[in-house]
């Protein structure tokens, strides 16, 4: 006999099904309050298992990832609606051959004749727009704020100048050992590949020098030898990264960086919102290396069984390209602007994997957050990657102006998280924050889209929110009666629990090696990871009463 709490409990899901609009009035059920057990695999994984590790099932496969397969029975005779994934961020290849069939396409809108069709004030956004115009990289927030003080208030400036004033120290020092290093790495080599005849050696090669005689070779081997053991497999590439590093160095240092006009381009006032349509339709990769936009966007929605490349999380999705994001610092404005794009031209879903310390113009960002929520759309946002507590240390994009309280409930911040059920759960350089993460998703070695029908391995809470942001579509494909909200807190109630001691993100060090253990659930306000499956059982409770 059903108890007099379950029999109300269905009479209200009964009349909850009469009309959408009180259905997104409901409550979000809390989720099971039991932390799930589990036995973490051992084995190495294969290629084929790491290319989709994050949508396989913690019980079913001993690895963390977010129960798809179970999803999709869950689902396999419901039909979904399209839902618009809008891709804030660098520029999106969706001419990849894994992307053109869940492109975005504007329908108001005829290719290439120059003309506005649809009024919206952007000529031919056919997949999106581009804000950048050409601009492909940019300065970090930090050095434009030191160029220009009067952007930001003498607070902020002070702080600003600090920690500016430490990233040169630092960038003086790296030169120099760098750029010792790379000297004796070149010493190292020279005579090496003189001795053997060849540039091309391995670490056996090596054995068959005979040192004896020559303290020069026995100094050179000796120097090749600690890069192999750096897992270097040749002293080239130990000469090609220490390069990078001091040339890395060298492009923070003096006035150089600060002095660079990257936006003069676009001839607009970034500090301005007198103009608000700028840049171009051309909403893919300005160049190859521009990989971020395209890869985030194959997570979320990549061709499902096509025989090609990898599976997304979602179907019956189509990815808008919004292009804000350069190799640098993306400004505020674009950001607020691109969010506002998305939302009117139909985003119901808009994934922001970016961010930095420093935002300026941050009330613009906040109040495009807030224009999205009035239009019930759910924002699914990085935590960023510094491997520290954002309830402590501000990081831009937020929900939280004074984090601790959110200007809007549509915002789901999203930490990182790796294959591993074990204290290495949380990916080493994600933030969390007990006030301002929400959840965790996998983020660690993700399989996806690159420019140019090419695919790879990338890491980042950038992976982890459209990890998330599809299983949100997904929600909202089978069950579009429910708000942003609602969607947003039943991807953190209805997520698998985890009661694990975990090395917190951001805590080893020299001094302590094995770094700083707490509990998983201390580091998001659900202490949970995403799982489709819960989540779309949860919706269906929901929305069905059942």
């Amino acid at each position: 006999m059903k108890s007099l709490k379950q029999i109300t409990y269905l009479l209200t899901g009964l009349i909850l099904v009469a009309g959408c609009k009180t259905v997104s009035n409901l409550p979000v059920p809390k989720g099971n309050p039991v932390a799930i057990s589990a036995v973490a695999k051992k084995a190495a994984l294969t290629e084929n298992v790491k290319q989709g590790w994050g949508h396989l099932d913690l019980l079913k496969d001993s690895i963390p990832g977010m129960s798809l397969d179970k999803a999709y029975e869950f689902v396999q005779n419901k039909k979904g609606v399209t839902v618009v994934v809008a891709v804030v961020d660098s520029g999106t290849d969706l001419e990849h051959e894994d992307l053109k069939d869940v492109a975005w396409v504007n329908p108001k809108e005829i290719p290439g004749n120059g003309i506005d069709d649809d009024k919206n004030g952007f000529v031919d956004d056919i997949n999106g727009w581009n804000f950048l115009g050409p601009i492909y990289k940019e300065n970090a927030e930090l050095y434009r704020i030191i160029k220009d003080s009067t952007i930001v208030d003498k607070a902020t400036y002070s702080k600003a100048k600090m920690a500016y004033d430490k990233k040169i120290a630092e960038a003086s020092k790296n030169k120099a050992r760098f750029g010792q290093i790379l000297q004796a790495v070149n010493f190292a080599n020279d005579n090496i590949s003189e001795k053997l005849g060849t540039k091309k050696y391995t670490k056996e090669d090596l054995k068959k020098i005979d040192v004896s005689s020559s303290q020069v070779l026995s100094q050179s081997v000796a120097i090749a030898n600690q890069m192999f053991d750096l897992g270097l497999t040749s002293l080239q590439e130990a000469i090609d990264e220490l390069t990078d590093l001091v040339s890395n160095a060298e492009d923070l240092l003096g006035e150089k960086a600060i002095k660079k006009e990257y936006r003069k381009v676009l001839n607009n006032n970034e500090n301005s919102m007198a103009t608000k349509i700028y840049g171009d339709n051309k909403s893919g990769h300005s160049e190859k290396d521009e990989s971020h936009g395209s890869h985030v966007s194959g997570i979320i929605g990549a061709s499902r069984n096509n025989g090609k490349g990898m599976n997304g999380v979602a179907k019956n999705v189509k990815i808008m390209a919004v292009r804000v994001v350069p190799d640098g610092d993306e400004y505020d404005k674009d950001v607020a602007l691109g969010i506002r794009y998305a939302v009117d031209n139909g985003a119901k879903v808009i994934n922001t994997s970016f961010g930095k310390g420093y935002s300026p113009k941050k009330e613009w960002v906040y109040e495009a957050i807030q224009y999205a929520e009035k239009n019930d759309v759910l924002i699914v946002n990085a935590a960023g990657n510094d491997g520290k507590d954002i309830d402590v240390s501000v990081s831009y994009p937020n929900d939280t102006p004074d984090m601790k309280n959110e200007i809007a409930d549509n915002f789901l911040t999203v930490g990182a998280m790796s294959a591993n059920y074990n204290e290495k759960l949380p990916a080493s350089f994600t933030n969390y924050g007990k006030i301002n993460v929400d959840v965790f998703a996998p983020g660690v070695e993700i399989y996806s889209t690159t420019p140019e029908n090419e695919y790879a391995y990338k890491n980042g809470t950038s992976m982890a929110a459209p990890s998330a942001a599809g299983v949100a579509a997904l929600v909202r494909s089978y069950y579009p009666q429910l708000s942003a909200s609602q969607v947003k807190h039943v991807l953190m109630n209805s997520g698998t629990k985890i009661d694990l001691e975990v090395v917190r993100p951001g805590s080893v060090s020299r001094e302590k090696p094995d770094g700083e253990k707490v509990n998983f659930s201390e580091l998001s306000v659900s202490g949970r990871v995403v799982n489709a499956y819960n989540a779309l059982k949860m919706a269906d409770q929901m929305v069905n009463g059942k």
